[in-house]
């Protein structure tokens, strides 16, 4: 995980970038951290069961295995081409609400990074509540939650932020909070889900056209091999064909209470092996830092506004330009169940 320490060491992520985590940030250097920084990163996954051969971390291992990814090339490129860190005001003052100030190093070193604590809980399908080692949380729940630790963060100075999805629940609940955010805060905020950055094309190179990307399947469980091999129990099970999807092109979402075969997870386990892994961390990573690249290379959104009317109204049609009715109203009442 190519993270620098914070602390005394603030001054090598501004020299040389990649990723700095915030709990270890002392208050009095976050304002000059925030200046410095291109983007935070939020990683968000599950507690939830994968099958008998993946941790119950899986999605969590995932998430902040690739939110480390987005900035590895800082890493790599340090040497070729070191930032300038006397950019940075001594007394934290921005330039730019978070973004890199005036007078910068180019970004040949890769963006800087500010890397927030993962959130662990998250809301979880019927398929996996009952199955052991799944902690799940409510959807109304994880929305308020997520809006509030989304808030936050961009409360604290970074109005560009990257949530990285390990779990495919999270996909709506995040994307609901982004939305609520989006309209009380001057934010960009960008959500990233590491499954969907190898497309079905290359795993069926990889695996065949064998199924191989259900809930705890090939494609999953070669991901974790990718971060942490020793996490995985190949052995521990039989390949569990998943059932088939519909035999149509178009795009649908399919929700069902218990597919069958289903034992909390499916899919060709024996097709995952640690080369797979490497290839689909190499591949996902890359995508991953090509959307930060362009997306910190974007302008920044305008603020949002209370007020999303235009100074002259329209013109308005015929209907309203009828009396108001007054009095009570002609007619029975509607029924139950109907509009009023």
């Amino acid at each position: 995980m190519t993270t620098t320490p914070a602390g005394g060491h603030v001054a090598a992520w501004l020299a040389h970038g990649g990723l700095v985590p915030v709990a270890r940030v002392p208050g009095g250097e976050l304002a000059a951290v925030a200046a410095a920084a291109d983007f935070a990163v939020l990683p968000v996954g599950a507690v939830e069961w994968h099958g008998p051969h993946l941790p119950l971390g899986t999605d969590l291992i995932l998430a902040e295995g690739f939110a480390a990814e987005s900035a590895t090339r800082a890493a790599e490129g340090a040497a070729q081409a070191p930032r300038d860190a006397s950019a940075v005001p001594a007394d934290g003052a921005a330039s730019s609400g978070g973004g890199t100030p005036d007078g910068a190093a180019p970004p040949t070193a890769g963006p800087r990074g500010v890397l927030f604590p993962a959130v662990a809980y998250a809301a979880c399908p019927g398929q996996t509540r009952p199955w052991p080692g799944t902690v799940a949380i409510r959807p109304e729940v994880a929305v308020g939650y997520l809006a509030d630790v989304i808030e936050g963060i961009v409360a604290a100075g970074f109005p560009r932020l990257l949530i990285v999805n390990g779990h495919d629940a999270n996909m709506s609940t995040v994307r609901a909070a982004m939305e609520w955010v989006s309209g009380r805060r001057t934010a960009s905020l960008l959500l990233v889900n590491w499954f969907q950055l190898v497309t079905p094309a290359e795993t069926t190179e990889l695996y065949g056209p064998q199924v191989s990307r259900g809930h705890g399947g090939a494609y999953e469980t070669s991901g974790v091999l990718g971060f942490d091999p020793g996490a995985v129990r190949l052995g521990a099970v039989d390949d569990l064909p998943p059932k088939p999807k519909l035999p149509v092109t178009h795009p649908y979402v399919l929700v069902e209470s218990r597919p069958d075969p289903w034992q909390g997870w499916s899919g060709h386990v024996s097709l995952a092996d640690e080369p797979a892994g490497r290839r689909v961390r190499e591949l996902a990573g890359a995508r991953l830092r090509e959307v930060v690249a362009a997306w910190v290379a974007a302008a920044p959104p305008a603020p949002p506004t209370a007020d999303p009317l235009p100074d002259s109204p329209p013109r308005v049609g015929r209907l309203s330009a009828s009396p108001p009715r007054v009095g009570p109203l002609s007619g029975p009442p509607p029924a139950e169940g109907e509009p009023s």
